[in-house]
């Protein structure tokens, strides 16, 4: 039987503020990822969601990200490799911690919106991050974008890297994701988004614009908590899926 991931990223509410329909999404997905306060989320949040996570059997994932709170974690910047070994130890570190005092585990890491992007081209950035998740458990699986460097240096490490594609974001042909300054970077059509998903799902590939096919290897598949229309996708995602057959399971780790 054919099995696939299915994450989100949530815990990004910022103290007054609240973003993403959290508790809502949970019963639909398998793992989560969760913010760690660099780019959104606060101690309280993260405390909240990964008790959340816990009661919903959910696997429980640190979304490290560039220090950039004002920014959503979406702009560039130009931290060297060392200076993003720290942010990441200092973050995963953070979430890994309390996930102990709350009596669960951290399953995996998954970078975050620039930190991510930039991770995917730069072998030097990947090797930071993938050392820094080692540093701190080796065990933990690293999420990062289908057939980038990221899971190349992982891999090259002796880490446990998964190819990840996306339910709501578009491809260019050469299986990057499309910058969000495009206005087509972001699928909000739900039809749209359970079609990409069955094809990622069962073909293994991406439409890339008209008549371009790109192949990609993913045994996780993302939707974003902070879509005006996430918890569509994340029940119609999950229903069309079932339907086919495919089991929704985070995957095994340890």
């Amino acid at each position: 039987m054919v099995t696939i991931d299915l994450n989100a990223d949530l815990g990004e509410s910022f103290g007054a503020w609240s973003m993403g329909a959290d508790e809502a999404i949970l019963p639909y997905v398998s793992s989560v990822n969760l913010a760690c306060g660099f780019h959104a989320g606060d101690p309280h949040t993260l405390r909240v969601s990964i008790q959340r996570a816990l009661a919903h059997g959910v696997a429980i994932g640190a979304h490290p990200a560039y220090p950039d709170l004002p920014g959503f974690g979406r702009r560039e910047m130009a931290l060297t490799p060392e200076e993003v070994f720290d942010c990441v130890l200092y973050q995963v570190a953070a979430v890994q911690g309390m996930c102990t005092a709350l009596g669960g585990h951290l399953h995996h890491v998954k970078p975050h919106g620039a930190l991510y992007n930039r991770a995917a081209r730069d072998a030097d950035c990947a090797a930071a991050i993938a050392r820094a998740v080692q540093c701190i458990n080796p065990g933990l699986i690293l999420y990062g974008l289908a057939g980038s460097c990221l899971v190349t240096e992982a891999e090259k490490i002796g880490l446990r890297a998964v190819g990840e594609a996306f339910a709501d974001r578009r491809y260019t042909p050469e299986g990057t994701l499309v910058p969000r300054s495009r206005p087509d970077a972001l699928i909000a059509d739900v039809e749209e988004a359970v079609a990409q998903s069955r094809r990622i799902v069962h073909r293994q590939s991406v439409i890339a614009g008209p008549n371009h096919i790109v192949a990609l290897r993913a045994e996780t598949l993302c939707l974003h908590g902070d879509g005006p229309h996430a918890l569509d996708f994340a029940r119609a995602i999950r229903r069309a899926l079932e339907a086919d057959g495919v089991r929704i399971l985070a995957l095994p780790n340890g």
